[in-house]
Protein backbone atom coordinates (compact mmCIF):
# COMPACT_ATOMS: atom_id res chain seq x y z
CA UNK A 1 0.00 0.00 0.00
CA UNK A 2 1.61 3.25 -1.10
CA UNK A 3 0.62 6.17 1.11
CA UNK A 4 1.42 9.77 0.25
CA UNK A 5 2.89 11.16 3.44
CA UNK A 6 4.36 14.61 3.95
CA UNK A 7 5.80 16.25 7.03
CA UNK A 8 4.28 19.50 8.29
CA UNK A 9 6.62 22.20 9.59
CA UNK A 10 6.06 23.23 13.22
CA UNK A 11 5.16 26.79 12.17
CA UNK A 12 2.34 25.67 9.86
CA UNK A 13 -1.27 26.46 10.78
CA UNK A 14 -2.41 23.10 9.37
CA UNK A 15 -2.89 20.41 11.98
CA UNK A 16 -1.47 16.97 11.14
CA UNK A 17 -4.13 14.31 10.66
CA UNK A 18 -1.89 11.27 11.07
CA UNK A 19 -3.11 10.35 14.55
CA UNK A 20 -6.74 10.36 13.48
CA UNK A 21 -5.92 8.43 10.32
CA UNK A 22 -4.04 5.84 12.38
CA UNK A 23 -7.07 5.35 14.62
CA UNK A 24 -9.45 5.01 11.66
CA UNK A 25 -7.33 2.55 9.70
CA UNK A 26 -6.48 0.45 12.76
CA UNK A 27 -10.20 0.15 13.55
CA UNK A 28 -10.79 -1.25 10.07
CA UNK A 29 -7.89 -3.66 10.49
CA UNK A 30 -9.18 -4.80 13.88
CA UNK A 31 -12.71 -5.37 12.58
CA UNK A 32 -11.44 -7.37 9.63
CA UNK A 33 -9.19 -9.48 11.83
CA UNK A 34 -12.12 -10.26 14.14
CA UNK A 35 -14.06 -11.69 11.18
CA UNK A 36 -10.96 -13.47 9.85
CA UNK A 37 -10.12 -15.11 13.19
CA UNK A 38 -13.75 -16.09 13.68
CA UNK A 39 -13.87 -17.93 10.36
CA UNK A 40 -10.44 -19.47 10.94
CA UNK A 41 -11.50 -20.81 14.34
CA UNK A 42 -14.68 -22.28 12.85
CA UNK A 43 -12.84 -24.04 10.03
CA UNK A 44 -9.77 -25.36 11.85
CA UNK A 45 -9.94 -27.58 14.90
CA UNK A 46 -6.33 -26.74 15.68
CA UNK A 47 -7.01 -22.98 15.68
CA UNK A 48 -10.24 -23.53 17.58
CA UNK A 49 -8.27 -25.18 20.38
CA UNK A 50 -5.64 -22.40 20.30
CA UNK A 51 -8.31 -19.72 20.63
CA UNK A 52 -9.86 -21.17 23.80
CA UNK A 53 -8.57 -18.78 26.47
CA UNK A 54 -11.57 -19.24 28.78
CA UNK A 55 -13.39 -22.59 28.57
CA UNK A 56 -16.98 -21.41 29.24
CA UNK A 57 -16.90 -19.11 26.19
CA UNK A 58 -14.99 -21.44 23.91
CA UNK A 59 -12.91 -19.99 21.08
CA UNK A 60 -14.79 -16.68 21.19
CA UNK A 61 -12.56 -15.51 24.06
CA UNK A 62 -9.40 -16.04 22.05
CA UNK A 63 -10.83 -14.71 18.80
CA UNK A 64 -11.88 -11.40 20.36
CA UNK A 65 -8.77 -11.04 22.52
CA UNK A 66 -6.46 -11.70 19.58
CA UNK A 67 -8.36 -9.29 17.33
CA UNK A 68 -8.13 -6.60 20.02
CA UNK A 69 -4.38 -7.18 20.31
CA UNK A 70 -3.97 -6.88 16.52
CA UNK A 71 -6.02 -3.66 16.56
CA UNK A 72 -3.91 -2.14 19.37
CA UNK A 73 -0.62 -3.17 17.74
CA UNK A 74 -1.71 -1.77 14.37
CA UNK A 75 -2.82 1.45 16.04
CA UNK A 76 0.47 1.80 17.89
CA UNK A 77 2.56 1.20 14.77
CA UNK A 78 0.52 3.54 12.59
CA UNK A 79 0.43 6.21 15.32
CA UNK A 80 4.19 6.04 15.67
CA UNK A 81 4.70 6.46 11.94
CA UNK A 82 2.02 9.09 11.23
CA UNK A 83 1.84 11.14 14.46
CA UNK A 84 3.22 14.42 13.09
CA UNK A 85 2.27 13.97 9.45
CA UNK A 86 -0.55 14.79 7.13
CA UNK A 87 -1.70 11.73 5.21
CA UNK A 88 -4.20 11.11 2.43
CA UNK A 89 -7.24 10.81 4.69
CA UNK A 90 -9.72 10.10 1.88
CA UNK A 91 -7.75 7.02 0.85
CA UNK A 92 -7.36 5.82 4.42
CA UNK A 93 -11.08 6.28 5.07
CA UNK A 94 -11.87 4.30 1.91
CA UNK A 95 -9.59 1.44 2.94
CA UNK A 96 -10.98 1.42 6.49
CA UNK A 97 -14.57 1.36 5.19
CA UNK A 98 -13.68 -1.44 2.78
CA UNK A 99 -12.19 -3.48 5.63
CA UNK A 100 -15.23 -2.79 7.80
CA UNK A 101 -17.58 -3.79 4.98
CA UNK A 102 -15.63 -7.00 4.36
CA UNK A 103 -15.70 -7.82 8.06
CA UNK A 104 -19.47 -7.37 8.18
CA UNK A 105 -19.88 -9.48 5.07
CA UNK A 106 -17.70 -12.25 6.48
CA UNK A 107 -19.78 -12.51 9.64
CA UNK A 108 -22.84 -13.72 7.73
CA UNK A 109 -22.93 -17.53 7.79
CA UNK A 110 -23.67 -18.03 4.06
CA UNK A 111 -20.58 -16.00 3.17
CA UNK A 112 -18.42 -17.58 5.86
CA UNK A 113 -19.38 -21.06 4.63
CA UNK A 114 -17.76 -20.27 1.27
CA UNK A 115 -14.34 -20.59 2.89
Amino acid sequence: MNQQVSSIPATSAVLPNGSGAAAILSAGIGAFMLAFFSIAADKSTFLKSLFIFYKPTGPLSGVTTTAILVWLIAWGILEGRWRNRTVALARINAVALLLLGLSLLLTFPPVAELF
